[in-house]
């Protein structure tokens, strides 16, 4: 099952991918006498979505499919899948191709990791906002794979990781690099990753979640970083130094997990955006199987 949040009415509200658009889940209430959550964070966190998922690989996605209320996708806005995850929490350098973009090696005992705040949050077709802080004069964009946590949980095997998964997402997440590695003293310094990482608009996730069922093999998902639509660098997932499951189990018996969190696995490269631009993330699979990009127009500040 494939869900989004999207703008409808003056509000944000989620909904379920058909065939021609998204069906709000209001509507499927409404249609079916149901009474599923309408806000996907609430889905995640009461564990409501572990339900509507089994329903819907039941009976519901002819329910879903045999409804005419569904948005068109010409007609859908997105809107980020949720506004206040409790943690976002990012993994750098996760393919050697980037850790060499910053003069850098990958990680091998413990992942490079990060925390971003839940305002830099913004969706598919808003503006990532160039800084206009004088010293910032080198944004990166990285397409990364998003995981969505579906509970919380501590201690969680590799082996058991997807029974702590609520889906996967496309992100795109933003680096101020003239900061982080410009000073002579601190090239590629850590220390700094706060301060480059936080600035407003610096994380787009979304436009869809994508339940664990739809995806057989998360190591063959292919990840492209996309600059004006030309793809900039790919990579599969199985190439990371740090995969999936280590990253959940790993985290989980450090910091544990709640539900809605959400891990940003690395980028198989950054690359630099200016005033105009257009920052994409594509993921792709065996079989024709394709995530919904997330696409993001730029703006730099410095030029209002």
């Amino acid at each position: 099952m494939r869900l989004a949040t999207i703008r409808l009415g003056g509000r944000e509200t989620a909904g379920i991918v058909t065939k021609e658009g998204i069906l709000p889940i209001q509507a499927l209430n409404e249609a079916k006498g149901m009474d599923w959550k309408t806000q996907l964070f609430d889905l995640i966190d009461s564990g409501e979505l572990s339900d509507l998922t089994d329903w819907y690989n039941g009976s519901g996605k002819a329910a879903v499919e045999s409804l005419d209320e569904a948005i068109p996708f010409e007609q859908v806005v997105y809107a980020p899948l949720y506004r206040n995850p409790r943690r976002i929490f990012g993994i750098g350098l996760n393919y050697v191709d980037h850790a060499g973009d910053i003069g850098d090696a990958a990680p091998q005992g413990f992942p490079g990791s990060f925390f971003k705040m839940a305002d830099t949050l913004i969706g598919y077709g808003d503006e990532i906002q160039l800084p206009a802080l004088k010293e910032a004069t080198r944004t990166t964009a990285e397409a990364e794979l998003g995981v969505i946590m579906g509970k919380q949980c501590r201690d969680v095997s590799e082996e058991n990781w997807l029974d702590a998964v609520a889906g996967y997402t496309t992100i795109l997440d933003m680096t101020e690099e003239s900061i982080l590695k410009g000073n002579e003293y601190v090239q590629g310094n850590p220390r700094y990753l706060t301060i480059v990482k936080n600035f407003p608009t610096f994380f787009s996730f979304g436009p869809q979640l994508v339940t664990p069922d739809e995806v057989p093999d998360v190591l063959k998902l292919e990840v492209q970083s996309v600059h004006n639509g030309e793809v900039y660098a790919e990579n599969v997932v199985a190439n990371m130094t740090h995969r999936p499951a280590r990253l959940v189990s790993l985290h989980s018996s450090i910091q544990g997990w709640y539900p809605g969190d959400v891990l940003s696995t690395g980028t198989p490269r950054a690359f630099p955006i200016a005033d105009g631009d257009e920052a994409e993330c594509r993921i792709v699979g065996p079989d024709g199987f394709a995530m919904a990009p997330l696409k993001n127009p730029v703006r730099d500040l410095k030029k209002r």
